[in-house]
């Protein structure tokens, strides 16, 4: 009677250290993040993601899902994470502090999934709170946290962590398919989030060997083939999204030579380490080094990484989590180390989402088991944990201050990198939106001077130009961009519109025309090229554009009011007062802002 009154006292105990572990590590999150759902959105892909996506802004819709699994966008194919912003949109529109609030609140729920899991599979509460702690406040996690548009890693990450407890869930009883099916929903969900969970069989397998120790010597060849062959289907389902993530970034793949791609790849690994122990000039992007990296750097980084696998895989029949933990984190950045470069980086904060926890954990196994064995360094063990913890939380809520706005971001970016002629385009632009030309375009022109075949940066030096009143040197730049890329429909919307404030408007309606061809659901073109023909008191073609657009987008108060100008011209009054009412009414209510590259106002 007695043993069993110790065994409940000893249970109570650990459920009210697993309590109070759970509540400590919420309170760190909310310490660390909390500042941000007083931010606004910045101009790094939150407006393609959330506030200039018509799909999304109308909340949940039957239109809104359809296109979340049918589209590409962005090069992507994750309908997970587009529903989950239209949800936010349904509830809080474009308050920016709601879409940052469910960031934090899903990072927060896959922090206490992470502790309960690891406790559950190790055993260990201790080890398992420090390494939920440090992945919860780390200031690495800052960017997957508090970006917006970055909602597809904090949700992968939520589905990961529920396929990890999914999969343990199905260890303690192989032979039921309902546990087995869990596990393939929740990697669905996890991989339709971000396709980086591709990589979540190769963690199942791990978890096999450590800690769940379902592969061990003693077992014969029959146990080894049951847990290779039940990871077949998740394996299909991976090799799918690949399939479909390849298929969606064809046109977003770097040409840049595989040896430098290679190369990057193992300087990067190295700079995450590096990161992990000392996280300072942390930036949204840290350019990729197009001319080449330094020979030393990837010698050094070769033979580090190599020397790590020698000393994990001689100790692994002794410390199998120095390989388990080594293993989780080179396995889990392979889709996003650049062997198929997508986009400007060398390397992202956001990369580190998920594979440092693998890193976290062999070193606190590690440190941990040293620490048993001298028990009288235990209490100094304990305080350089939380010492660690509290300076990683400060830490991390620093760098939070920097994704305040878009000029705090990219001011920050342009200080602790070189030539980062992203990071000089969208200060620039950020500056433009807040009315402050000259120092816009001193930023544009740095970055023309960094990359002088970039259309981009001509295009945003052109209309920055424009703004100012300098419609020369705005056409000239604009005039570049279509030269440097015929195909780029904003700048030919754009020197349409220049065209027309000089009265040159045969030029600017072949502008809009070659937008149109090149992208026929541009409501901007079709809307500048009605009024282009305005102009020249073509009505009726003036009324066919603005119909076009019209219906490829009815809640522009800009179009509704061209229309009503056009309708006026042939006599139909009736007609236009009701438009001029419906354009009204939508200004007054609209739920979004204006779209990008337009040239006409409400007149």
């Amino acid at each position: 009677m007695s043993q069993t009154s110790e065994s409940e006292k000893s249970r109570a105990k650990e459920r009210r250290i697993t309590a109070g572990v759970c509540v400590g590590l919420v309170v760190l999150v909310w310490i660390a993040f909390s500042q941000a759902i007083h931010f606004g959105f910045v101009n790094y892909d939150d407006d393609v993601y959330v506030y200039k996506n018509v799909n999304v802004t109308n909340g949940l819709t039957r239109s809104g899902v359809h296109w979340a699994f049918t589209h590409v966008h962005s090069s992507n194919w994750h309908p997970v994470t587009w529903l989950s912003h239209m949800l936010d949109c349904q509830f809080y529109g474009l308050n920016a502090g709601g879409h940052h609030f469910t960031n934090i609140l899903i990072h927060t729920v896959t922090v206490l999934l992470l502790f309960l899991v690891l406790r559950q599979m190790t055993g260990f509460i201790w080890r398992s709170a420090f390494v939920a702690a440090v992945f919860a406040i780390h200031p690495l996690r800052v960017e997957s946290v508090v970006w917006i548009a970055e909602r597809k890693d904090v949700l992968s990450g939520l589905f990961f962590m529920l396929t990890l407890a999914a999969y343990a869930w199905y260890a303690r009883s192989e032979r039921s398919l309902s546990r087995y099916f869990l596990v393939v929903i929740t990697l669905s969900l996890a991989l339709m989030a971000k396709p980086m969970a591709v990589t979540l069989p190769f963690i199942l397998l791990l978890l096999d060997c450590w800690p769940l120790k379902r592969i061990k010597p003693p077992q014969g060849d029959s146990i080894r083939r049951r847990c290779l062959l039940e990871k077949l289907p998740l394996l299909a389902l991976s090799t799918v999204i690949c399939a479909i993530t390849l298929s969606a970034q064809k046109d977003a793949v770097s040409p840049l030579p595989l040896s430098l791609r290679f190369a990057n790849g193992a300087v990067s690994c190295t700079v995450y380490l590096r990161q992990m122990i000392y996280p300072s000039g942390l930036v949204a992007l840290y350019p990729f080094p197009e001319q080449g990296l330094p020979g030393w750097a990837i010698v050094i980084a070769c033979f580090l990484l190599i020397g790590i696998s020698i000393v994990v895989i001689a100790t692994c029949q002794k410390r199998p989590w120095l390989l388990f933990g080594w293993l989780w984190y080179l396995g889990m950045l392979v889709p996003v180390i650049g062997i198929l470069q997508v986009g400007a980086q060398a390397h992202a904060d956001r990369y580190t989402y998920l594979p440092q926890i693998g890193l976290t954990l062999a070193l606190t196994w590690a440190i941990a088991e040293i620490g048993g064995r001298w028990r009288r360094y235990l209490p100094l063990l304990a305080g350089a944990s939380v010492a660690i913890v509290a300076v990683l939380t400060l830490c991390a809520r620093r760098q939070t201050t920097f994704w305040n706005d878009s000029i705090s971001l990219w001011t920050r970016a342009v200080a602790f990198t070189s030539n980062n002629i992203v990071a000089q385009n969208n200060l620039g632009n950020a500056l433009l939106e807040k009315g402050r030309l000259d120092q816009a375009i001193g930023h544009f022109q740095e970055a023309r001077r960094l990359k002088p075949l970039d259309a981009k940066a001509a295009f945003n030096l052109g209309n920055a130009f424009i703004e100012k009143g300098d419609l020369h040197h705005g056409i000239a730049n604009l005039s570049e961009a279509v030269l440097l890329d015929p195909d780029y429909a904003e700048a030919q919307i754009n020197l349409g519109g220049a065209f027309l404030k000089t009265g040159r408007v045969d030029e600017a309606i072949a502008h809009f025309q070659n937008a149109l061809r090149i992208e026929p659901t541009q409501v901007a073109a079709w809307d500048d090229l009605g009024y282009a023909y305005l102009q020249q008191a073509a009505a009726d073609k003036a009324t066919a554009c603005f119909e076009k657009a019209l219906q490829l987008d009815p809640e522009q108060p800009v179009t509704q009011n061209n229309i009503a100008n056009a309708l006026m011209q042939t006599g139909k009054v009736e007609e236009a007062i009701a438009h001029y009412q419906k354009a009204l009414r939508i200004s007054i209510s609209i739920r979004h802002p204006g779209r990008p590259g337009a040239t006409t106002q409400v007149r």
